[in-house]
């Protein structure tokens, strides 16, 4: 029986390179997306068994985006297809439930058309190396607890430029505050959440529906 794949990248030569490496397998490429917004309507439209999703897209990052099918289609498999080897993106992708986190420069076609059966059957396509990388964050007390953390307006808008991952210096630019001042923010809320680092306070803002 056929593997019914979306693929969701807003470069047309990765869902060519994509399209590429399943060919000759019993995956099918029923649609491609090149937007959040369309990669939601066809999950909706087309009922694809797998979804393999970029992270950065037009109108939702690929990241927002697995958060809207999760509301949508709960076990819709999905895998993380990306260019970005970012801690807070895999601790994202692992708190929103994707199947798998897949690097495009190092994934070999083997390795992508195995990810794409095992996503296939609800299974998880997680490394052992990736998963012991997020165990500690995971593991984490807080996150499972049910703490009101009392955040101010400014910490929320640190904590959101955190999540997508960004630097303190980035997120002093985007938010036009001093460098010291976002460094005082982020220890602040790594003090409030009671987490250790940046990818902690990633998984359990994801958690929280804080971000």
């Amino acid at each position: 029986m056929p593997i019914k794949l979306l693929i969701v990248d807003e470069h047309e030569i990765v869902r060519a390179g994509v399209r590429s490496m399943v060919s000759g397998t019993e995956i099918k490429v029923v649609a491609e997306a090149d937007s959040g917004d369309a990669a939601i309507r066809l999950t909706l439209n087309k009922n694809p068994d797998v979804v393999t999703l970029g992270i950065r897209l037009p109108s939702s990052d690929g990241l927002k985006t697995l958060g809207r099918i999760r509301q949508k289609r709960r076990r819709q498999p999905v895998l993380i297809f990306s260019s970005f080897d970012n801690p807070i993106y895999v601790a994202r992708a692992l708190a929103l439930d994707a199947n798998g986190y897949l690097l495009k420069r190092t994934t070999t076609r083997d390795q992508l058309v195995g990810a794409i059966r095992t996503s296939a059957t609800g299974a998880s396509a997680w490394t052992r190396h990736q998963l012991r990388r997020m165990t500690g964050a995971l593991s984490t007390p807080r996150l499972s607890a049910d703490v009101d953390v009392p955040l101010t307006e400014r910490e929320h808008d640190v904590l959101r430029q955190m999540a997508k991952g960004l630097t303190n210096e980035e997120i002093a630019d985007v938010l036009d505050v001093g460098y010291e001042t976002v460094k005082e923010h982020v220890q602040h809320i790594l003090h409030k959440a009671g987490v250790e680092d940046r990818t902690q306070a990633a998984v359990w803002a994801v958690r929280k529906k804080l971000v």
